[in-house]
């Protein structure tokens, strides 16, 4: 629901919960670039780079996604003091919207499926926000609606304004941090930039920023197994729709607003299994836990340097750390839970180490 507007004032309220964000902002230092040296590929002259959006204050990439989204809201005028806030999500956006909602002192509603794990319950309501329960996922979108109306609340609506909400250009967008910490790199400017969709609006703020500062860099979206962008990327039809992502975080049943095709240079399908083995791979790798969609990104970075080794180009490949493992540690990181849900990883697992070891 959209408020009548009304004449701002920088002095009330709203230039209260503006300063408080950006207050925010100004204490959080940016995110570490962590070069990931495999011998095969550096001998190649094949550079792969993580950046770790692990470390934000709410764990997870989203919590670039939630301050851009209720910056956008306060200044539409959208949201006001005491505005109650919904969402459509179950996973780290309501996590991250829950923690600005709380900055703010808004109520918080996320509108999730009852499937929903005890863990995410938890790390959404530590924050003091409220679940909304479903009985299928696809009801989700329609439900955030109906009970932003009924009290007379603000639906954020992630999969619309993703791709709006942030500024492309710069201001310290996710592109041009990536940029800025690459600057004294072997391969400065990047041969890909390789990221998962799930509202689509990373990939679409980091095209539009390429094209932008005019940057010889490719964009490719892994996308998992069910979701639909990949056949919404290769035929133009909005109108499709698949079973969806079982990868937290990315991968969508419907076409969502916020994804570009047009901002996306290469989709590349990556199976369940390949993302949970390359997840674990990724772990040992670096000496810690990552998340199910990392894992993803992993499979879409071998991919793209295998094929760059094999035509001889050198360069280098960026892709982010999406979250904590911690995160997933009863699902995606426990191997009885992996067997019930997806079956034997160990041909995947051996896949995924022989393109390591490349």
């Amino acid at each position: 629901m959209q408020p009548t507007p009304t004449s701002p004032s920088c002095s009330g309220w709203l230039g209260s919960a503006i300063r408080r964000i950006e207050a925010d902002y100004q204490r959080s230092a940016d995110t570490h670039l962590i070069p990931l040296p495999l011998p095969a590929l550096t001998a190649a002259g094949i550079d792969l780079y993580l950046k770790d959006e692990s470390t934000h204050p709410t764990g997870s990439l989203k919590h670039r996604l939630a301050r851009s989204l209720f910056l956008y809201a306060l200044c539409n005028g959208w949201v006001r003091e005491g505005t109650t806030i919904v969402e459509a999500s179950s996973g780290s956006t309501a996590v991250s919207e829950a923690y600005f909602a709380r900055l703010l002192g808004l109520p918080f509603i996320a509108v999730m499926p009852r499937s929903t794990s005890p863990e995410k319950v938890a790390q959404i309501a530590f924050y003091g926000a409220s679940c909304h329960f479903v009985d299928h996922a696809a009801q989700v979108y329609e439900e955030a609606r109906a009970l932003a109306e009924r009290t007379g609340g603000h639906y954020m609506d992630q999969f619309t304004y993703a791709e709006r909400a942030t500024d492309w250009r710069g201001n310290n967008n996710i592109a041009e941090s990536m940029f800025q910490q690459m600057a004294r790199e072997r391969h400065p400017i990047p041969a890909w930039i390789v990221v998962g969709a799930g509202t689509g609006g990373t990939s679409a703020t980091i095209g539009r920023y390429l094209r932008y500062r005019c940057h010889d860099t490719q964009v490719c979206v892994p996308d998992p197994e069910g979701s639909v962008f990949s056949a919404y990327h290769r035929t133009g039809d909005a109108t499709l729709t698949a079973v969806g992502s079982r990868i937290e975080g990315i991968g969508r049943p419907r076409v969502e607003p916020s994804f570009i095709r047009t901002l996306v240079d290469r989709m590349i399908e990556v199976p369940n299994l390949d993302s949970v083995a390359a997840m674990h791979a990724l772990s040992a790798l670096l000496g810690r836990k990552v998340g199910p969609s990392t894992g993803t990104n992993f499979i879409g970075m071998l991919a793209v340097a295998e094929e760059m080794r094999a035509a001889g180009r050198q360069g280098s490949i960026l892709s982010l750390l999406c979250d904590s493992g911690e995160r997933y540690l009863p699902s995606y990181h426990d191997a009885a839970w992996v067997k019930n849900a997806f079956g034997d990883i160990g041909p995947a697992q051996q896949r995924v180490d022989a393109l390591v070891a490349g």
